[in-house]
């Protein structure tokens, strides 16, 4: 494969990275159906998928850059900047511990079509049952969340260790469902992102050590540009479209997509296996 199709290939696994991390329709099974599809699953694809969900975390921390540099400075003083930070690290706490634990099994057993596909169509069953309940809204803003909402939200991301769950529509629909305005969730899912991804980026990367090579870092850094710039419009447009709109077109894309799941499995054109 030439210098000049692997560039192509990072722009749109960059693309594909930044656009679907932070919606609510899981980024992983994006990555897994493009990079088959592009030729770009092997040691090489999975190190730069590391690289390329680093560029759009660091889209998130750039977006609210203010905020999340005033609760740094206050968090010694401020309440809100205090329990902005406890309820992160309540909500980060059950995904952690749970990973740590059982991450392995996850891969070994979970990581098939049936479980992918079943995620993905589960998923947006549960988005229009969330929207079209009646909602009733306890935390209007980030900063209206209690410690034990966070917790909630904690658990709801833990799920997202199921391939094709999605870490933010978990974590925005389980929002919705303990009572967090559509802007709160949203928002508070940005945020949990943050030491989630971090985390699993630096596990990522120890375990992945030795398939880092310098010959790759311009591979890395187009891709991790192109993903960087797409978060962050994907951030941006999500906060627009949600002040207008409700998340019903996400579960009929994502039950869309786990029908594609188990019709590209069926045929034997993409491998949902261990990733």
């Amino acid at each position: 494969m030439g210098d000049s199709t692997l560039l192509l290939d990072a722009i749109i696994l960059g693309i594909v990275e930044g656009l679907t991390e932070f919606l609510p329709v899981s980024s992983t099974g994006h990555l897994i159906l493009t990079g088959q599809l592009l030729g770009f699953n092997d040691d090489k694809g999975k190190v730069f998928e590391i690289a390329i969900q680093f560029a759009a975390i660091l889209a998130v921390v750039w977006e609210y850059r203010a905020r999340l540099g005033h609760a740094l400075i206050s968090i010694t003083f401020e309440p809100l900047s205090q329990r902005l930070a406890i309820n992160l690290i309540v909500a980060f706490l059950p995904a952690a511990i749970l990973g740590f634990l059982f991450l392995k099994q996850i891969k070994a057993y979970l990581f098939n079509p049936m479980v992918v596909a079943s995620a993905f169509i589960i998923g947006g069953l549960l988005i229009l049952w969330a929207e079209r309940r009646e909602h009733v809204i306890n935390a209007e803003s980030v900063d209206d969340i209690t410690w034990r909402d966070a917790l909630k939200v904690g658990f709801a991301q833990a799920l997202a260790m199921i391939p094709g769950t999605s870490r933010s529509g978990a974590t925005i629909i389980g929002g919705l469902f303990f009572g967090l305005s559509r802007r709160a969730a949203t928002e508070f899912s940005f945020f949990l992102a943050i030491p989630t991804m971090f985390a699993a980026t630096l596990y990522d990367v120890y375990k992945s050590r030795d398939l880092f090579s310098a010959d790759d870092i311009a591979l890395f850094a187009v891709g991790g540009t192109v993903s960087f710039i797409s978060a962050f419009f994907a951030i941006r447009g999500l906060i627009r479209f949600i002040s207008r709109h409700d998340f019903t077109v996400f579960a009929w894309y994502r039950i869309a997509f786990g029908l594609i799941v188990l019709i590209s499995a069926q045929m034997g054109w993409v491998d949902w296996g261990n990733h």
